[in-house]
């Protein structure tokens, strides 16, 4: 499924973009800055982060999420015209996005709670965003107090069986392509 987004001039007057990044050097720490959405809603939210980062990284081409801090996210969006792949795992910390361009480039991505105050919100996007901070997400919001950090989860399954890793790898391989040295996930599911 894909969806395209509508988004007006007052739309985006009313939803600003809320973005710190840490300056474009080797990367270090958990994040590469900060964004702090004005809802859960992925597929509204991601556009104008999308158009932002697309400067740094190029075409954005996939976004990473945790499906516990994002719930009801189709597949796919277009922005600008261009396809992007949102996939969801239920493995990724709930308090990252990574944003993925061509050739392997990726920013990740402290994502601050929508419903943070204006203070922690502001800290935690300025302190995530200062450059050599190595601060996990998990302490970065808690050192802010915006004390709505998302727990996640550490088990890789649960009850309805592989984990979702699993079937994005396998939707990856599905379109042509592999990690080096690793078995495909076909293969591993036959076992």
């Amino acid at each position: 499924m894909t969806s395209t987004v509508p988004t007006t001039a007052a739309d985006q007057a009313r939803r600003t973009l809320r973005l710190r990044l840490k300056p474009k050097a080797r990367a270090i720490g958990h994040v590469d800055g900060a964004w702090w959405p004005h809802s859960r809603e992925l597929s509204r939210e991601l556009p104008a982060l999308i158009e932002v980062l697309s400067v740094r990284l190029g075409a954005v081409t996939r976004v990473a999420y945790a499906m516990a801090a994002w719930p009801e996210t189709p597949r796919r969006i277009e922005v600008a015209g261009q396809p992007v792949r949102l996939e969801g795992f239920r493995t990724q910390d709930n308090n990252i996005v990574h944003v993925s361009g061509p050739d392997r480039q990726r920013v990740s991505l402290l994502v601050v709670p929508p419903g943070a105050s204006e203070a922690a919100g502001h800290d935690a996007m300025m302190t995530a965003a200062t450059r050599g901070n190595t601060d996990s997400p998990e302490r970065l919001l808690a050192s802010c107090g915006t004390g709505h950090a998302i727990p996640t989860p550490r088990s890789t399954m649960d009850d309805t069986g592989p984990s979702t890793q699993d079937d994005a790898e396998a939707r990856w391989e599905f379109e042509g392509g592999h990690l080096r040295g690793r078995e495909p996930v076909a293969a591993r599911r036959q076992r």
